[in-house]
């Protein structure tokens, strides 16, 4: 009996010590994440917050006689900004635009990833690391100083392009400014810059893929195209998902590029996309103005990507039997 009470003793007291060592574990995880919580509550979670409580707002001028004067005071509007947003012509074309910039976009973008990560990650290059960072370093560069930069290749009257065609006896041959051709001479800048942004990401999948596969591969008799047909494109494919669905996201978001191109091209106007209406919005360019329809307008293209990332996944699980 007293062998049976001392086993039960000891198998609490390892019970205890365990449960002592899990709460140190959990309380010393819970001390380095303290930082990044901090930081993600500041810089993302409460803008959040505060943009929402905004958009039942709109400054407003109140007090004052038939000569002016009064004072602007923030007044609650309910979801008058909201209905301003639905009600907008303007605010519908300009999701229309990037919605069909995404079809095109980004499904050239993430193919030239693709291609440029299975490049790098066969044996048909050498000096890998001086690819990579080829590949990468357009994502270093500014998004505005990108745009510009290509403004500038785009504009025949100074762009290097204008002096190859014209050493060769030829005009420029496209107008890159064009209402047909703006949205592709937008897409060649965001293209340009992210391309080796989503290398990266297919390439850290392609390196996490074990080599046994690539060993029974070859032993079985593959060839290296069946290698990256049957073994290497099939496990990309979280990847690929998460990459398509930033890329969503972001193009929602189109901003830099249609913003510096509109300082050239006037006919563009201040509501060219929706991110473009936000600020123009906000800084009393267009009516209402005020942070409050700004902050709706917003919120309302954030409902709208996370509604298009949705359909995407659960259209790539049908697809791909995973429902």
């Amino acid at each position: 009996m007293s062998t049976v009470v001392q086993a039960s003793a000891a198998v609490e007291r390892k019970k205890h010590r365990r449960t002592r060592r899990e709460a140190h574990e959990a309380r010393t995880g819970w001390l380095f994440m303290a930082p990044f919580a901090a930081l993600f509550t500041f810089i993302f979670i409460i803008p959040i917050l505060v943009s929402v409580y905004k958009s039942f707002f709109q400054t407003r001028v109140v007090g004052g006689g038939p000569f002016g004067g009064g004072e602007s005071q923030q007044v609650f509007v309910g979801l008058d900004n909201f209905l301003y947003v639905i009600n907008s012509e303007n605010f519908w074309v300009g999701i229309g635009r990037v919605i069909l910039y995404t079809l095109v976009q980004v499904p050239i973008m993430i193919g030239l990833a693709l291609v440029l990560a299975l490049l790098i990650n066969s044996w048909l290059l050498r000096h890998v690391t001086l690819y990579r960072l080829a590949y990468f370093l357009p994502y270093a560069v500014p998004g505005v100083v990108a745009a510009i930069i290509w403004m500038y290749i785009y504009t025949p009257a100074v762009s290097p392009l204008h002096s190859v065609f014209s050493a060769i006896g030829l005009e420029f041959p496209i107008d890159f400014f064009s209402k047909n051709v703006i949205l592709a001479s937008m897409a060649n800048m965001t293209t340009w810059t992210f391309a080796g942004y989503n290398m990266l990401i297919f390439l850290a999948a392609l390196q996490a893929i074990p080599r046994d596969l690539y060993e029974a591969a070859r032993v079985d008799g593959a060839s290296s195209w069946q290698v990256v047909r049957y073994i290497k494109v099939p496990m990309l494919r979280g990847a690929a998902l998460l990459a398509i669905l930033l890329s969503i996201v972001g193009t929602i978001q189109l901003y830099n590029e249609p913003t510096v191109l509109a300082t050239k091209n006037t006919w563009m106007g201040l509501s060219y996309t929706p991110m473009m209406m936000a600020l123009n919005t906000a800084k009393g360019s267009l009516t209402p103005s005020g942070d409050g329809p700004a902050s709706a307008i917003a919120i309302v293209m954030a409902l709208i990507a996370g509604v298009l990332a949705v359909a995407y996944f659960l259209a790539d699980r049908k697809v791909n039997g995973n429902d």
